[in-house]
């Protein structure tokens, strides 16, 4: 079984998604051959060096704390999940356009390497606080996760995968992709939202019973 994730790193329900499928893996081993994390950059218009994040939230929403009640929300379910939110640590708003090239660069050595870059560029936004948008934060992650930084480097300039990445999120916009995080399963079926673990294993469990009845 293939799933196709599209997500943003900066994204804290794709992070809650991320956890919740991880749960649903080890309810299920075996059950999905190769995951691949796709791009939806959620704020592209954004400058490359990001924005300061109060004055962007400032900007666009006209309060810095409008999304302080979800905040406190998402703390406490993350707990629940091994995520450590810390929202007070995230001082910039990312352009996440290299972040989305570093993950493909990673998909092209291997699935499990694209899951251990997406997990650490999760985990350096929202608990660390780094701006996952700067190009040497980038490369200390692609260091972290065993990708050579010479190779990461010439990826973030590279030209072809900026295309590639673009190409991607057009593919969303042509399957009606309008929300992360969304599963698509076998390219059979999906949904968007980090659902419960039980509408996981539900998808996992009919896919794997039609399957078993096909052959």
């Amino acid at each position: 079984m293939q799933l196709e994730i599209f997500s943003d790193v900066v994204c804290p329900w794709c992070y809650v998604g991320h956890a919740r499928l991880q749960q649903a893996l080890a309810a299920r081993p075996g059950a999905i051959a190769e995951i691949t994390w796709l791009p939806f950059e959620l704020n592209p218009n954004l400058p490359e060096e990001g924005r300061d994040r109060a004055e962007y939230l400032r900007e666009r929403f006209g309060d810095v704390n409008r999304f302080a009640d979800a905040q406190r929300q998402l703390v406490s379910l993350g707990a629940t999940l091994g995520i450590d939110f810390r929202f007070d640590a995230v001082k910039r708003s990312p352009n996440t356009r290299r972040a989305h090239v570093l993950a493909a660069l990673a998909r092209r050595d291997s699935a499990a390497m694209q899951h251990a870059v997406i997990e650490k560029l999760f985990a350096a936004y929202f608990t660390e606080g780094r701006d996952v948008g700067d190009r040497d934060v980038l490369l200390a992650i692609a260091d972290e996760c065993g990708l050579e930084r010479d190779v990461a480097q010439r990826a973030l300039a590279d030209s072809a995968l900026h295309a590639e990445v673009e190409s991607l999120e057009a593919l969303a916009r042509s399957w009606n992709v309008s929300g992360v995080p969304t599963f698509i399963f076998d390219r059979r079926t999906g949904f968007s939202g980090a659902q419960p673990l039980e509408v996981f294993l539900q998808v996992i469990d009919d896919l794997g019973s039609q399957s078993a009845t096909r052959s």
